[in-house]
């Protein structure tokens, strides 16, 4: 989106009673909302970012609640020192630009800070307010898959949806709907894990909500910056019940058996949801980079249903259809974009209405 700096740049100068000519602003990476962000540099050297979350395509309210919930709950999520929700801008802390992702770089940095986030996970669970939180009710589980078949397979594909969906559907739900009500961010990622002072904090939780005990923990173990062995993953689902269980917080039913199936379950929902979000936001959203993330998604994909046997004839259907069809594809696109990058570096560039030599 294209950022409305004119009127932040008023709103935070007005702010701080300042003259707009005296501040910095600098556009920063967003993420996959319609929300932008941007730097602002004071005239005494700190910095602040503001969030421009224009009020007709992103609701800002829940980002202000539970920022402001986790915070006081003693959660390492940045302060919100001002925000004007009728023209969708919020001023917060500036926690900088390392997030946890980038240092992943070797399968033993990725492990250390996988370590460190699960702590931080453990955190949400034992403080994140639940009472104020809207519910991740079976409706809203079951609308996110939907985009699977809508996005991922009619519009992008343009292949049929297999006759084993509602099956799929139901399945995974009764898996999820075992598990206990806990506070989930719901994009647990490296990413969103920022690294200031030397510690972790907290970013992207305007979406949290009441749900399925293990959806964080699954983000984090099946997410975007790491492909772990089937085993790694198992061991990290069984310690994390482990610690759970010891404070009493896990029903006696869920044995180590029953459980990693609830967490698995709740990792293919997402990849699916995933699957089709990514196609969505190439499609109707114009953010074509998604699709590269499709491959490794689908990665994460196989592996959780290899501990659903119940959901081996889906998972044959994606291996023999879906992902054979997806790559040819998702090469198609490259081809395309690829011949788009040479026409426009070969174009002939206007000069006095003459082709540059």
């Amino acid at each position: 989106m294209t950022l409305r700096l004119d009127a932040l740049r008023d709103w935070i100068a007005h702010r701080h009673d300042l003259s707009g000519d005296s501040l910095r602003l600098d556009v920063v990476a967003g993420d996959a909302s319609l929300r932008g962000y941007c730097r602002v540099g004071f005239p005494d050297g700190t910095t602040r970012i503001v969030m421009d979350a224009p009020p007709a395509l992103e609701d800002s309210r829940p980002f202000v609640t539970i920022g402001r919930d986790w915070r006081e709950a003693g959660l390492p999520v940045p302060a919100i020192h001002g925000a004007d929700l009728d023209q969708g801008f919020l001023e917060l802390d500036d926690l900088g630009d390392d997030s946890l992702h980038h240092h992943f770089v070797d399968a033993e940095s990725a492990r250390a800070g996988t370590e460190r986030a699960l702590d931080v996970l453990d955190a949400i669970q034992h403080r994140a307010p639940v009472a104020a939180l809207a519910t991740y009710t079976p409706a809203f589980l079951d609308e996110e898959m939907e985009r699977f078949p809508d996005w991922g397979l009619g519009r992008w594909l343009g292949i049929d949806t297999p006759e084993t969906w509602p099956g799929v559907k139901q399945h995974l739900l009764a898996q999820i709907a075992a598990l206990p009500t806990v506070a989930v961010h719901r994009d647990f990622d490296a990413m969103n894990l920022m690294i200031h002072r030397d510690a972790l904090w907290i970013i992207d939780f305007q979406g949290a909500l009441a749900g399925p005990l293990g959806y964080d923990l699954i983000s984090l173990l099946r997410g975007r910056y790491q492909h772990w062995p089937v085993a790694t993953v198992a061991n990290w689902i069984e310690a994390f019940r482990q610690q759970v269980a010891a404070a009493g917080d896990l029903p006696d039913r869920l044995d180590r058996e029953a459980f990693h199936a609830a967490v698995e379950a709740i990792g293919v929902q997402r990849q699916l949801k995933i699957l089709g979000q990514f196609c969505r936001l190439c499609l109707r959203d114009g953010k074509p980079r998604y699709l590269d993330w499709l491959p490794h998604f689908f990665a994460q994909l196989d592996d959780g249903l290899a501990a659903l046997p119940a959901l081996a004839s889906f998972r044959t259907w994606l291996n023999e259809v879906y992902h054979p069809t997806m790559l040819a594809r998702l090469a198609e696109h490259r081809a395309k974009e690829h011949r788009a990058k040479e026409h426009r570096a070969n174009a002939p560039h206007a000069s006095d209405g003459r082709a540059t030599p």
